[in-house]
């Protein structure tokens, strides 16, 4: 039997020049540029960046995964953002801290005796980390509550999302309404996106916000929405004590639409949507209220996550924000105590990083690579790579890196394969993974651009597009793809 739940969540989770002689060896302080030799077939590295006019700082690395030697490097060592590319290197740290088989739990938990249907006592909805977590599961985990014989709570209806610390938003210079930019807690519901639809009825509109799924479309209060007569901001946020507030421009909406926007409030926003799928058994809670402390009594439901390696494939192919942080923050977790913060936890995975594979230069604030603080140089990263490659796991999951031909068409077999992970922010762009050259020759490599002042100039703008951006982005990708196709050349 499909399992529905794991096919939405993938749907949902829908440079500067060197020459001459001869490799060198990937050290732990790699050359700037390498030197590079003239290589038949294999267009000039010059002239692919020139083309590509990017602006601020470019940098490559790419080595062979025998011998580790440096093949082609060029500000190499210029710390530069990952973007998403560190999700690479979360996938690692969750694999070693936490085994490919790991699960997370969600429980319902009662505080006191359950007889003759009657719960004495408080009934718990207890996270642990989950961020696959979705309104099907929940609807399921009622279900079975109720076909246990509970129909009646005499106690609180508490939710708890204490296994992690609470995030307020991954990043604090996005727009305020990038789904990809929700809150993360112990307790998240649907990659922590509430729906937002809205139709036109006369010179009105008629708006829902809901926690659907598949199968259910449960309502929610605790974030609302207004319609205002504006043409700009597009949305506006302001989050309450007990409910995320939303208002829309009228302009920019037409007769119907939707899109998902972040949820601030992910506990209350799964007891909400619990309690509605618990009154469809016949089981009344009374409003869902926040605990921090953690449960303690009978454990009546549990639903379990798919595998964590199952989850780290969906994390790298889908680049889901939410589940590489809640992967990272319970790594950290497993190896040293629960985080204070995001931001400590993603320094645990740099000392990680630093200790594991040698990569003095990373900086990493978060486990997704949305935080544009974040920092790694090329040759770091690529040796990351190189150094993973030997295990088999990383590259076992990298999802297959398709190229393009000059109408925008992917190409069928262009003669190589590349198996990586992709990284975009505004105006940073990077790749990060492995190149098998016709003959089968194996190289590791990683990429960064980034232009910084531009970035600057957009981010937290609050708009979804700011201008130049996408342009800048084809560009970058272009660039990588211009690379990759001269290294399969090279070093067939």
């Amino acid at each position: 039997m499909p399992d529905f739940g794991l096919q939405r969540r993938r749907v949902l989770n829908l440079l500067l020049g060197g020459a001459a002689l001869s490799a060198m060896p990937a050290c732990a302080s790699a050359p700037e540029r390498s030197l590079r030799p003239e290589l038949r077939r294999a267009p000039p590295v010059e002239g692919i960046i020139a083309r590509a006019g990017l602006g601020g700082d470019l940098a490559f690395a790419v080595i062979d995964m025998r011998s580790g030697d440096l093949l082609e490097g060029q500000g190499a060592n210029t710390p530069l953002p990952p973007a998403s590319v560190a999700k690479a290197m979360t996938a690692l740290y969750a694999l070693e801290s936490l085994g490919a088989a790991y699960q997370f739990r969600t429980r319902l938990v009662a505080t006191g005796p359950v007889s003759d249907g009657v719960l004495r006592g408080d009934l718990v909805l207890a996270g642990g980390g989950d961020p696959t977590l979705e309104t099907d599961e929940l609807a399921a985990m009622a279900a079975e509550l109720a076909r246990g014989g509970v129909r009646q709570v005499t106690g609180r209806f508490l939710v708890w999302g204490g296994a992690l610390p609470f995030v307020p938003e991954i990043a604090d210079d996005q727009s305020p309404q990038a789904g990809y930019n929700p809150s993360v807690s112990g307790l998240n519901l649907n990659f922590n996106r509430v729906h937002f639809e809205w139709r036109r009825a006369g010179t009105d509109y008629i708006v829902t916000m809901d926690g659907r799924s598949n199968r259910h479309r449960p309502a929610v209060s605790m974030a609302r929405m207004q319609v205002v007569n504006r043409s700009a901001p597009l949305y506006t946020y302001q989050r309450r004590a007990d409910r995320d507030d939303w208002t829309v421009a009228r302009a920019a909406l037409g007769n119907t639409g939707s899109r998902w926007l972040p949820v601030r409030h992910p506990e209350l926003y799964a007891g909400e949507v619990f309690r509605a799928l618990a009154t469809g058994h016949g089981i009344t809670l009374g409003a869902p209220q926040v605990t921090r402390a953690q449960p303690m009594g009978q454990d009546l439901v549990t639903h379990r996550s798919p595998v964590l390696q199952d989850m780290l494939r969906d994390i790298l192919q889908f680049s889901t924000n939410i589940s590489a942080e809640a992967v990272g923050m319970t790594a950290t977790g497993a190896q040293s105590g629960r985080p204070r913060s995001l931001a400590a936890s993603g320094a645990a995975m740099s000392n990680w990083a630093q200790t594991r594979y040698g990569l003095s230069s990373a900086r990493l604030v978060d486990h997704s690579g949305l935080g544009a603080a974040s920092r790694v140089s090329m040759a770091d990263l690529a040796r990351m790579f190189q150094q993973a490659g030997s295990m088999g796991t990383l590259r076992a999951i990298l999802r297959l890196h398709r190229f393009r031909d000059a109408n925008g068409n992917f190409i069928a077999n262009p003669g190589f394969d590349v198996r990586a992970k992709t990284g975009t922010l505004y105006f940073v762009s990077a790749l990060g993974g492995y190149l098998t050259a016709p003959g089968g020759r194996d190289l590791a490599f990683a990429i960064g651009s980034a232009d910084l002042a531009r970035r600057a100039r957009v981010a937290g703008s609050g708009v979804d597009r700011p201008d130049g951006t996408a342009v800048w982005a084809r560009a970058a990708r272009q660039m990588q793809q211009d690379l990759l196709q001269r290294w399969a050349q090279a070093y067939a």
